[in-house]
């Protein structure tokens, strides 16, 4: 394995979209191929829609990687919050090992923090925005 300056065997990079927090490490080691490990399972079982399997290699595509290992802790959310959170972080640890990616993992729109949440209910209102039904008579 390579160490780095600061003794670490990765490059941590944190991701998150709507409840999801995606904690990414980009392992410093040699693999064949696309390794991803998502909470000790592999990406395509733990996201078993290819959508989502999509979501969270896109990064990768769009960078131009093909050998290359990461480990990635996820909580909070659903599935396809969670899978966009990897993607974020993916895009970010990526980053951060290669400042000339940046141009193209922006263009793509994987470095911008999705800030969209959902909105609280409001008091008389059946949801946020739901009133209830209105009677003239």
């Amino acid at each position: 394995m390579i160490k780095d300056k600061d003794n670490k065997d990765y490059i941590p990079a944190v991701g998150r979209r709507k409840r999801a927090i995606a904690r990414v490490r980009l392992l410093k080691k040699t693999v064949k191929g696309i390794e991803i490990t998502i909470n000790g399972k592999d990406y395509k079982e733990y996201f078993p829609y290819f959508e989502w399997q999509e979501a969270v290699v896109a990064p990768i595509k769009v960078a131009g990687r093909e050998n290359i290992a990461f480990s990635v802790r996820v909580l909070g959310g659903g599935q396809k919050g969670q899978a966009e959170g990897v993607r974020h972080g993916i895009a970010r640890a990526l980053l951060a090992s290669d400042e000339e990616l940046k141009p193209n993992l922006k263009k793509e729109g994987f470095l911008t923090r999705d800030s969209r949440r959902k909105e609280r209910k409001k008091p008389g209102l059946k949801k946020a925005r739901r009133a209830p039904q209105w009677s003239k008579r």
